[in-house]
C-alpha cells in the first residue's frame, strides 16, 4: 500500500511540474465504455416544476416539430431509452411503449416529452428497451425568501438580476421546438440550472447556520438517487443509451458520467443541428 501511494505521489509531482509533458491520449475511461447521449428538455406536458414553458402538446404542429427532432436524435441509434419517471412504473411504461410501436398515431390524453418525443426516437431507432429512473423529493427552492439577516444573499440576488437581464435578451417565448432544445442543452445554460436550483442556495445562510446548504443537499440527493437508478439497469458494452429528462437532471448526470470510466457522453448539439 505505502508504495502505491508513493507511486501516486511521484506520479502526481510529476504532472505538476511537467504538465506539457503529458500524453493527451491518456484516458480514466473503460475501453468498453458506453455511449450516451444524455438530453435535457423543457416538460412538454403538465409538470410540478416551479419553471415551465408555455407549449400546447396537443397541437400537431409542434408534434411534428418533436417529431422532426425525434428524427435528428434517431441518428444516434439508442439500444436503451431512459425517462424520467419513477422505476416502480416501469411495467407500465414499457407497455404503453410497445402500444405505441404497434400504432404511433395512438392518441395520449396529456402527453409530455415521454410520449411525444423518446418514444418517437426509439420507435424510429428500434429501441425495444425504456426505464425510467425518476425518485421524488421536494426541497424549497424559494429558501432565500425565508431566512432573515442572511449573511450573502446578495450574491444570491444580483445573480439572479443578472439572469433577468439575460433572459430579456433572449425571450423564450420567441423560440422555435428546436431552439429552445438547443438552449437547453448548452454547457452555459445546464451550468445555469446547477445554479439556480442550488448550488445559488450554498449563498444563504443566516449567521452560524447553513439553511440554504440543506435546501441545496435534498436536490443533491434527488439527482444522485435518479443516477443510482441508472447504474442498477443492465447494460452491455454494445448498448447505446438516449436519456431524456428535464434539463438540470441532465445538467447532474453530465457531471457525473463525464467523470464516470463507465460512460462515454456524447455531444447532443450534434444531433441538434
Amino acid at each position: 500500500m505505502k508504495a502505491i501511494l508513493f507511486s501516486a505521489a511521484i506520479l502526481l509531482a510529476s504532472t505538476v511540474t511537467n504538465a506539457q509533458k503529458i500524453d493527451s491520449s491518456i484516458s480514466t475511461k473503460f475501453p468498453d465504455a458506453i455511449a450516451v447521449l444524455n438530453m435535457g428538455t423543457f416538460h412538454m406536458g403538465y409538470t410540478p416544476d416551479a419553471s415551465t414553458t408555455e407549449f400546447d402538446e396537443h397541437d400537431q404542429k409542434n408534434v411534428q416539430l418533436v417529431h422532426e427532432v425525434a428524427q435528428k436524435i434517431a441518428a444516434f441509434k439508442p439500444t436503451v431509452i431512459i425517462v424520467e419517471t419513477l422505476p416502480e412504473d416501469n411495467k407500465t411504461l414499457q407497455e404503453q411503449y410497445q402500444q405505441y410501436l404497434k400504432n404511433p398515431k395512438m392518441k395520449f390524453e396529456h402527453p409530455s416529452e415521454i410520449e411525444l418525443l423518446a418514444y418517437e426516437v426509439g420507435r424510429l431507432s428500434g429501441t425495444t428497451r425504456i426505464y425510467g429512473v425518476d425518485y421524488k423529493q421536494g426541497y424549497n427552492y424559494g429558501i432565500a425568501r425565508n431566512v432573515k439577516n442572511g449573511k450573502d444573499h446578495n450574491t444570491y440576488y444580483r445573480y439572479m438580476k443578472l439572469l433577468d437581464e439575460l433572459e430579456k435578451q433572449y425571450p423564450e417565448d420567441k423560440l422555435t421546438v428546436l431552439e429552445h432544445l438547443q438552449l437547453a442543452n448548452n454547457p452555459l445554460y445546464l451550468d445555469v440550472l446547477l445554479n439556480i436550483n442550488a448550488d445559488m442556495l450554498l449563498h444563504i445562510s443566516s449567521e452560524g447556520n447553513a439553511e440554504g446548504a440543506e435546501e441545496a443537499t435534498k436536490f443533491y440527493h434527488r439527482n444522485m438517487v435518479m443516477y443510482s437508478n441508472l447504474n442498477q439497469i443492465e447494460l452491455g458494452k454494445n448498448d447505446r443509451v438516449f436519456i431524456l429528462m428535464g434539463a438540470t437532471h441532465t445538467a447532474f448526470f453530465n457531471m457525473w458520467m463525464q467523470r464516470s470510466p463507465k460512460y462515454k457522453v456524447e455531444d447532443v448539439l450534434k444531433y441538434l443541428n
